[in-house]
């Protein structure tokens, strides 16, 4: 059963680490750009709907390239 929870792990991670940062990230642009207005929240959830399914798709290709660059320079320094 290990695999399958490593292959559930692959999935489900991206998707966690996402949401979280979609949801910071678009409730700052949000707030730069219009202040905090009364309609601050429906347009900040809507520009976090748009954003994430965004950013789970670039999450499944970046990761595994990030994890090779990141051991890439961490031989780099330690050598």
């Amino acid at each position: 059963m290990r695999g399958k929870s490593d292959l559930l792990t692959r999935c489900i991670f991206p998707a966690v680490i996402t949401a979280i940062i979609v949801f910071i990230v678009s409730a700052v642009v949000t707030f730069s750009n219009i202040g905090f207005h009364p309609d601050f929240v429906p347009r900040w959830l809507k520009a976090f709907i748009v954003g994430w399914p965004v950013a789970i798709v670039v999450a499944f290709f970046a990761i595994p390239l990030a994890r090779k660059a990141t051991a890439a320079i961490v031989a780099f320094i330690e050598n």
